[in-house]
């Protein structure tokens, strides 16, 4: 099972290390990373795979949304079917 999670700010030092800390903490495995700067602002697209989450996904959820608030960062958490099902018509 996989998850995608999306990171957008302004860009300062240790946003990646931040993020995969707390996937690492939880049990999660970045299996894709891609990251960019847009003038002062971060953007990033992570999939995960969350078959070893040492929590409930929903509480990963909600652990990336604070460690988002805490960081002046919009980090939102979507599992796989969601964001599949999302995506087609």
């Amino acid at each position: 099972m996989k998850a995608v999670i999306t990171v957008v700010g302004h860009d300062t030092k240790g946003i990646i290390a931040k993020v995969s800390s707390k996937c690492a903490e939880s049990g999660a495995n970045i299996a894709e990373i891609s990251q960019s700067i847009l003038k002062e602002y971060f953007a990033m697209i992570m999939v995960i795979e969350i078959g070893e989450l040492t929590v409930p996904f929903a509480d990963f959820v909600d652990d990336m949304r604070k460690l988002g608030e805490e960081n002046d960062l919009d980090i939102r958490t979507m599992h796989e079917d969601i964001f599949n099902s999302m995506h087609k018509i």
